[in-house]
């Protein structure tokens, strides 16, 4: 896959680019310092298949460049990369494959790359299968739309539910058992009566004295498993 890089700070650029390289989906990466750079290196025939573009720029944001993205005949698949999440549900309008905030996680780039990549293959379905739930941030308030791949677990809270992402933490207002029914073929299992995990997200189990345990999420953060939960859970995860 051959991609685009765009931002106005050079230091965000190169760390951007160099991440970009050490990916194996990425056969090449191209670099831009602004927008109207962007439109000229996409202008000259070649043929980008993801742009990964800064939101807040001199002249022309990326925002407005990916608008104009969004009229070519071929229009790359666009990831926003930003020190600022407050324009998230605008670049979902646009038809973003993702929304990365930095610093910019390997897993969350990798996650990134994969999804702009179904969207460039000519045999992907146009849709992507990665579920957004729109959720209320529990700092700064807003409406984030977070792709169900980074969740990490959901917890009961009252009215609503807690949603633990590598992104942050977040409120949405919803029943456990309606996300639990909704994404059980993605992954998501009950192990506990507060608690639905993503077992594509966990690493490790750990067993406690009396006969409990807790589940390690790839952030480090720890999930407790009801002992009526452990030995499925096992069965499922090969432990």
């Amino acid at each position: 896959m051959r991609v685009l890089a765009v931002d106005d700070e050079l230091p965000a650029l190169e760390d951007l680019v160099r991440m970009l390289e050490a990916s194996p989906a990425i056969g090449r990466v191209e670099s831009a310092a602004s927008a109207e750079e962007a439109l000229v290196a996409l202008g000259d025939g070649a043929a980008i298949d993801a742009v990964f573009l800064d939101v807040r720029m001199p002249g022309l944001g990326g925002l407005e460049l990916a608008r104009v993205l969004r009229r070519f005949e071929r229009s790359p698949a666009i990831v926003f990369v930003s020190a600022f999440d407050d324009a998230a549900v605008d670049a979902f309008e646009v038809a973003a494959v993702d929304y990365l905030v930095k610093p910019v996680s390997r897993v969350r780039l990798d996650e990134a790359i994969e999804r702009a990549a179904r969207r460039a293959a000519p045999e992907a379905p146009a849709a992507s299968d990665d579920e957004t739930l729109a959720v209320d941030a529990l700092r700064g308030g807003g409406t984030r739309l977070l792709p169900r791949s980074s969740v990490l677990y959901l917890q009961a809270h009252g009215d609503y539910v807690r949603v633990a992402s590598s992104e942050g933490r977040y409120l949405v207002r919803a029943r456990l058992s309606e996300l639990e029914e909704r994404w059980a073929a993605h992954g998501f299992v009950r192990v506990h009566r507060g608690f639905v995990v993503n077992l594509r997200r966990a690493v490790e189990v750990r067993p406690r004295l009396n006969g409990t345990a807790v589940l390690v999420m790839a952030d480090g953060s720890e999930v407790p498993i009801a002992r009526r939960h452990v030995g499925e859970l096992r069965r499922k995860l090969g432990v």
